[in-house]
């Protein structure tokens, strides 16, 4: 029964404090709120699209030891390109992107084409630029081991890319877009311990 007891009060206290979280967070109010769309007697009553902003991204920057490199668009236009089919499960769809092979910008950095031994120790953090990451090992960007492909594209069925960024980590072979990155803004080659 004493056992019962202290489960009912630990229960008792975490519950007090979710409700003091969530009571919390409906009376804070945000520093900064979004601007209200305006009705304007131009537009017939329709609300005012205006205040649309379109988010400016960078350049991919990927980063190697002490070794760096950024990448546009108009960069990349000067590489190798390489064409990919892919199948987009959340369009349920066939995709062609092109693009630069991945590892071709990495061999730039230092990273071997054809890693063994040690160099197999080495994997990538993607990252868009909503933070959203994802990891590859060097194995499965390089085409010497893997038989995947791996682009930063900056086109989709021949025409530059819009809705998801200047530049697309788009990879073969996966059942799932879940690796490919939006907006891609960085790639942090790293060293497994």
């Amino acid at each position: 029964m004493k056992l019962a007891l202290r489960y009912f009060a630990v229960f008792a206290f975490l519950a007090g404090l979710c409700a003091a979280w969530v009571c919390a967070q409906s009376n804070s109010v945000p520093q900064n709120p979004p601007p209200t769309p305006q009705m304007t007697m131009g537009n017939m009553g329709r609300q005012d699209t205006s205040m649309v902003t379109a988010q400016v991204y960078g350049p991919l920057t990927i980063i190697y030891g002490d070794n760096s490199a950024e990448w546009t668009p108009e960069k990349l236009a000067a590489l190798p390109q390489t064409t990919v089919k892919v199948w987009n499960a959340h369009v349920k769809a066939e995709q062609t992107y092109s693009g630069v092979q991945l590892i071709d910008l990495l061999t730039r950095l230092g990273v071997s084409a054809k890693p063994r031994g040690k160099d197999l120790k080495l994997y990538l953090v993607a990252e868009g630029s909503d933070g959203y990451k994802v990891v590859y090992s060097i194995g499965e960007v390089t085409p010497d081991l893997h038989d995947g492909t791996v682009i930063v594209a900056d086109r989709e069925g021949g025409k530059p890319l819009t809705g998801s960024g200047p530049l697309q980590l788009v990879a073969t072979g996966e059942k799932h877009p879940a690796r490919w990155v939006r907006n891609l803004v960085t790639i942090q080659v790293r060293t497994a311990e």
